[in-house]
């Protein structure tokens, strides 16, 4: 089973390959879901489409936008470069483009993404017999549902969501976005409204503000928990679903790869009859993110998927930087957030039993002045006392 990470930047998808994923996907600069994310410009594409290649990895590229007319005249020469990087997979909502990527790239296989809203085998078996290789299922679907379809296509593969946010809106086909504050939601662009906190305005009574809990916050309504279904993975093997997929794309770096070296050591135990490690359970509370849910993978009628006190996240841990160099004794580090001599850090690699915890005695400035703190949007060089591999990447406990 494929344990498959989001690529929201180029120094993403590399992380995401050196601490386990079996695939990445990522998008291009346009007609990808994720408009605000760092995306790949047509050189980062290619740079993608060979670092893979030499990784033995494979890349999806999103072209999931609900396409106007105007995008129509540019998709054919984007999936004509997209063929010629030869990258593994086309992820694709839109049967229009479907029929422009059957013309222009008609040697990438197709997956239908979860915006397609595939939630009957019937459905699946539509996109099946018109040429599609892999279906992403929708969130919405329960483990009975997934199973049938299973059984009623084996030749099918099967992708679900396991890990991350998860939309208000069915399959995350949502307008309030575009609605209050011009930003399309299915070109890429979405505002989030759905996390804001809502208060009842009572028509002939303007500017009086009625909390729709009773609470000084007010509530939040519509605000979804993420899906977690880290438990259930021994489920999701034996039901024969051929990829495991991280939301994310929006995320940091730290996150990806930590999501993607917990779910692949994951499976890798699941593989050998051994029960699920607890401490890769408890990574995934160190990671930022929002209470956390099954979703409607054992039932689909669930009304335990949104958190109405607030919208923030739990963060308990603060990513502070990835190894970039190591020279004699010390690490070079791009800061991202502030530490101190005295606090501890710790470095997690893509082995978890090579995680490394250590107390801050000295940092250096590029120059090698001694600071008395490294601040943010800095390089800095800190001691440590021992030789390091590569892919180490740095936090801080903040609570």
């Amino acid at each position: 089973m494929e344990v498959l990470s989001p690529a929201g930047n180029l120094q993403k998808l590399k992380y995401a390959v050196y601490f386990g994923a079996d695939a990445v996907y990522a998008g291009g600069s346009e007609f990808g879901l994720r408009a605000n994310c760092g995306n790949l410009n047509k050189n980062e594409l290619h740079q993608a489409a060979s670092f893979c290649r030499e990784q033995n990895r494979n890349l999806y590229i999103t072209v999931n936008i609900f396409p106007r007319n105007d995008d129509l005249k540019k998709l054919p020469e984007y999936l004509s470069y997209l063929q010629e990087l030869k990258v593994d997979g086309l992820i694709i909502s839109d049967p229009g483009i479907f029929r422009l990527a059957r013309e222009f790239a008609p040697e990438i296989p197709i997956h239908i993404s979860t915006q397609a809203n595939v939630t009957s085998w019937k459905s699946a078996q539509f996109w099946y017999e018109s040429g599609a290789k892999r279906i992403v299922l929708a969130r919405e679907l329960g483990i009975t549902e997934i199973i049938e379809i299973r059984e009623k296509l084996p030749d099918l593969e099967l992708e679900i969501f396991v890990h991350g946010a998860m939309c208000m809106a069915y399959s995350g086909r949502c307008l309030l976005s575009s609605f209050l504050n011009n930003r399309s939601a299915n070109s890429g662009d979405c505002s989030q409204p759905c996390r804001w906190s809502y208060n009842l305005v009572e028509e002939t009574r303007p500017g009086e503000f009625f909390p729709l809990e009773q609470d000084k916050r007010g509530s939040y309504i519509m605000n979804s928990k993420d899906l977690c279904l880290f438990d259930r993975l021994p489920e999701i093997v034996a039901a024969g679903i051929d990829s495991i997929k991280i939301e994310g794309r929006m995320k940091s770096l730290y996150y990806v790869a930590n999501l993607s070296r917990v779910y692949k050591h994951a499976v890798q135990s699941i593989r050998h009859n051994q029960p699920l490690d607890q401490n890769l359970r408890k990574e995934l509370d160190k990671i930022s993110h929002r209470h956390y849910t099954q979703g409607f993978f054992s039932d689909p009628t669930n009304q335990d998927t949104l958190f109405h006190n607030n919208s923030s996240y739990l963060r308990n841990y603060q990513f502070i930087g990835e190894i970039i160099r190591q020279e004699n004794n010390y690490i070079e580090i791009p800061v991202k957030a502030k530490f101190v001599p005295g606090d501890e850090l710790e470095i997690i690699f893509p082995d978890p039993s090579q995680d490394y915890c250590f107390t801050v005695e000295k940092i250096l400035s590029q120059e090698n002045e001694p600071l008395i703190k490294a601040n943010p949007n800095t390089i800095v060089k800190v001691l440590v006392d021992k030789k390091f591999g590569e892919a180490g990447i740095i936090r801080k406990k903040v609570c």
